[in-house]
């Protein structure tokens, strides 16, 4: 989608656009490329859009952002004169810079948790060290391959997939997988709000220097590039829309055994997937970042329109998927909701299964063990206490709304306990009769076991 918009849009810029050339029509057209699903998130709100949608586009803003800013970069080289452009050499050059940053991300995701093992089994599991270690994961990634000469934004997305599958996270102690979550929560929100901060400080002052710049060139009609506004942000729907459709109508035809994930939208649904690729940061920063000057101390070709035209579609798409969104969603019943506590009973009876067994074999072995010397009518009532609270997921399965209706009651009963004996804890503090120590660590367990509690409603 990236290639056909690059070259679909560029042309057309440069058909509608006088005074912008063939190449700065590219640059402007790989900006505008990728989707922000960061900027969609915020002006829709979570959960609004069906997750099979959302996931799509989440995916695709991760993947776009890298081969937008790869497409930029070639436009760019190109006009600067560092680079002379041919289709084979172009081609050549994208997949060695593609294949090449994803190749690093891999390489340097792997070291990491060599190195994550190492440091656990030398240092012990500290959670602080082994936090900013995973901070830093895709910051080197993005260093390493572009000092080797490949895309770095490629490295890091490509850095953070294989982190997720190649079990670190899983083997992790349980208090950096707790902190890490929270941190990476707290970081989440902080960014998403300083995207829109950046595009709120930035966006005026871009448009009012451009349009002072668009009135003092004579050959250009300050009203014009308004319209060119619209047309490219219609283009820009219709190549998304016509490429979704396609790639429907090729699923459907051609893999029916295992179709796209689109491969059964609706359209309806990909009318609301093309909306939902609003442009964000990430098309203002690599617009921003194309140079002033050519090497040869010339300005670089049209720069304040190219940096007019994608201030404007920022814009115009925020302004239409405020509008246009919320009316496409109207009356869309998501399934979301049942799907996910249908798969959520799945998985806690087939784990229940794995638990009884697990904990069957580990009766009979305290029960041979002359070591622990542990008594078999204790031995059987803990282990059958346990195990009636896991076969009552089981059993869950054909009894769904009893089911439920235990565990809601359970969880709202282990709650009040826990409240209250925080309450009891606080009391004991007051009165001085434990330290503040013994006060914050038996807070911190019951705050672990809340926090489970509460996750599960």
């Amino acid at each position: 989608l990236v290639v056909v918009t690059v070259v679909g849009i560029g042309f057309l810029i440069y058909w509608i656009v006088p005074g912008i050339p063939l190449i700065p029509a590219f640059a402007l057209a790989a900006v505008l490329s990728p989707t922000d699903a960061v900027a969609l998130s915020g002006i829709v709100g979570e959960g609004r859009i069906p997750k099979k949608i959302m996931g799509i586009l989440q995916g695709e803003a991760l993947m776009n952002d890298a081969s937008g800013l790869v497409s930029l970069k070639f436009a760019v080289a190109v006009a600067m004169g560092t680079m002379v452009f041919t289709v084979g050499g172009a081609t050549v050059e994208f997949l060695k810079v593609a294949i090449g940053g994803v190749l690093a991300g891999f390489v340097v995701s792997w070291s990491y948790g060599r190195s994550m093992r190492f440091l656990s089994r030398w240092g012990g599991d500290e959670p602080a060290t082994q936090i900013v270690l995973l901070f830093l994961l895709p910051f080197a990634s993005y260093l390493i391959a572009e000092h080797i000469g490949v895309s770095g934004i490629l490295a890091a997305v490509a850095a953070g997939m294989t982190i997720t599958r190649s079990g670190v996270m899983r083997t992790a102690p349980l208090a950096m997988r707790l902190r890490a979550n929270s941190t990476w929560a707290m970081l989440e929100f902080v960014f998403n709000g300083m995207v829109f901060l950046l595009l709120g400080l930035q966006l005026p002052d871009i448009l009012s220097s451009s349009l002072v710049a668009a009135e003092a060139d004579p050959n250009v009609e300050t009203w014009m590039l308004f319209t060119d506004i619209i047309l490219i942000y219609a283009a820009l729907m219709l190549v998304r829309f016509g490429w979704l459709w396609s790639m429907r109508k090729l699923s459907q035809r051609f893999l029916k055994k295992k179709p796209m994930e689109f491969g059964s939208w609706t359209t309806r649904e990909l009318l609301i997937s093309s909306v939902a690729g609003v442009r964000g940061a990430i098309t203002l920063a690599g617009v921003l970042s194309i140079p002033l000057l050519l090497p040869d101390g010339n300005v670089f070709p049209a720069r304040y329109e190219l940096i007019f035209l994608a201030a404007g579609v920022i814009l115009f798409s925020l302004f239409v998927g405020v509008i246009a969104l919320p009316i496409l969603l109207r009356h869309i019943e998501s399934s979301d909701n049942v799907q996910q506590r249908k798969e959520e009973r799945l998985a806690r009876a087939a784990t229940a299964d794995v638990a009884i067994v697990a904990i069957q074999k580990m009766e009979e072995r305290l029960a041979a063990d002359t070591k622990e010397n542990i008594d078999n009518q204790l031995l059987t009532e803990v282990s059958s206490r346990v195990i009636g609270n896991l076969r009552r997921r089981v059993d869950g399965r054909n009894d769904v709304e009893t089911s439920m209706l235990e565990e809601s009651l359970e969880r709202r009963f282990r709650l009040a306990a826990l409240r209250s004996e925080r309450g009891e804890l606080y009391h004991l503090r007051a009165t001085r009769q434990i330290s503040n120590e013994t006060l914050q660590k038996l807070l911190h367990d019951l705050d672990l076991l809340e926090a489970l509690l509460i996750e599960d409603q």
